[in-house]
């Protein structure tokens, strides 16, 4: 089927004629009815706006015109950003306010070319978590596992869940600490988080200003080649980003934390990717970073985002601070607490290890390291006291580390673990290198190719 086609012969398609952006909306509608009938992967789903748009997305394009890449793509959004006509709840309890309707940067270049919004996708309440649980509406199915209900990783815990069901081609996220990569790796997606102001969050419910991205998951590296194009506002949106050379990849493997406490397979599945990507060219090197130790206690600590997310609750939304999920209740419990001596303090360690290691990386070279480190739990290892901590913890690790440096990363699916659920390789880069890391991503997507997850 046409939805199966890689983004570039879809675009082709829709321009040529050869398909109708009604016929590729409709085929995502009823992938959503049947494939996805009980992923739950949506907060907000209209397939007769939907529909609706396509429409209007066809008749500009017999029109003769051609508004970009995106123009009649289905797309899923993240129920944080706004989108006109649309309610925004943020996976809290209640509704926003009007004002979290409007849409920002992100979703109006999309809407501006034509693209076709499916619906509002889960998230962890406020995007405060990595699991993908939301106690308000359920947690959305990771569709690896159809007999046990394991979940999809979060925040943007239905954004992988739609790519996977087929009701979209491209899912808008967010990322503060992993959400878009996290969810990817934990449904055999590709997902991008942009440097930190790259792209605005104008238009998406805040969780940490300092650390907030917005970002975009894709069934594979050649989809967001295409989509990251589509939408960046700081190259041409008609740019084709071709693969790196292999010769070209600096491939450093940091030790702790990234390698411990994982799951059966996960490792193993990452070295051996790497290891072919040393054997196909890329080179092994070494860089001279922070010490990690003191970074992975600061978020454990909670780092910036407990606060900065109670000052936001509290001044905007103190009704929903009232009827909060207890997973995310409880991580809030101190952080009006802390003194301001310490919150500075914070700020500046987390700056000045950003400073170094974008400084390691000013030649180019590349982290590489397991995504998450766990197979995603089943809602059954979620319910003993403690566990969802213990959980949240471990899938967050290795995605904050790049967030809390101000690194741009990525993920790509490189294999199965022994519990048959996808593995994800996350390559970090320098700062600003967003162009050059989807380059890498087409590289390694190249070298090792994308069916072993599409079976």
């Amino acid at each position: 089927m046409i939805n199966d086609q890689p983004l570039a012969d879809i675009v082709a398609a829709l321009r040529s004629g050869a398909v109708t952006a009604e016929a590729l909306t409709t085929s995502a509608v009823e992938r959503h009815r049947t494939t996805g009938a009980n992923l739950n992967a949506y907060k907000h789903w209209d397939e007769s706006k939907a529909l609706a748009q396509a429409r209007a997305a066809d008749a500009a394009r017999d029109a003769g015109r051609d508004f970009g890449p995106l123009h009649g793509i289905p797309i899923s959004v993240k129920d944080l950003y706004g989108v006109p006509g649309w309610p925004t709840f943020a996976g809290t309890k209640h509704r926003l306010p009007a004002r979290f309707e409007a849409a920002g940067p992100v979703v109006q270049a999309c809407l501006d070319q034509m693209g076709v919004v499916m619906g509002k996708t889960h998230t962890v309440e406020l995007a405060f978590g990595g699991v993908g649980t939301n106690q308000h509406w359920g947690t959305p199915r990771n569709p690896w596992s159809p007999t046990v209900h394991r979940v999809p990783g979060g925040s943007s815990a239905g954004a992988g869940v739609s790519l996977c069901e087929g009701s979209a081609l491209l899912a808008l996220g967010t990322d503060t600490a992993g959400s878009v990569r996290i969810p990817a790796s934990a449904t055999g997606n590709v997902a991008l988080k942009t440097t930190i102001g790259r792209w605005s969050t104008a238009g998406i419910v805040p969780l940490s200003p300092t650390l907030d991205t917005a970002g975009i998951l894709t069934r594979t590296a050649s989809d967001l080649a295409i989509a990251f194009a589509a939408i960046d506002p700081h190259i041409e949106r008609a740019t084709v980003l071709e693969p790196l050379p292999l010769d070209h990849l600096r491939l450093y493997a940091p030790g702790a934390p990234f390698w411990t406490d994982c799951s059966p397979g996960v490792a193993e599945r990452t070295r051996e990717a790497i290891d072919e990507l040393t054997r196909r060219g890329a080179a092994p090197t070494d860089v001279t970073l922070p010490d990690l130790a003191p970074l992975q206690a600061l978020f454990e600590q909670g780092a910036l985002t407990a606060v900065q997310l109670y000052h936001f609750l509290r001044h905007q939304l103190p009704d929903a601070m009232r009827a909060l999920d207890e997973n995310v209740r409880l991580r809030l419990t101190d952080a009006g607490a802390l003194p301001a001596a310490e919150y500075l303090d914070r700020r500046d360690r987390m700056a000045q290890a950003a400073v170094a290691a974008n400084a390691a990386l000013d030649d180019g070279a590349l982290l590489v390291s397991p995504t998450v480190a766990i197979t995603p739990p089943t809602l059954d290892e979620l319910a003993p006291p403690g566990a969802y901590r213990r959980h949240n913890l471990l899938m967050l690790r290795n995605t904050s580390m790049p967030s809390l440096l101000g690194l741009c990363a990525v993920t790509v699916p490189v294999g199965l673990d022994e519990a048959g659920m996808p593995v994800g390789l996350q390559l970090a880069a320098r700062g600003g290198d967003d162009v050059r890391l989807v380059r890498a991503a087409l590289a390694v997507e190249r070298a090792l190719g994308t069916d072993r997850l599409r079976a």
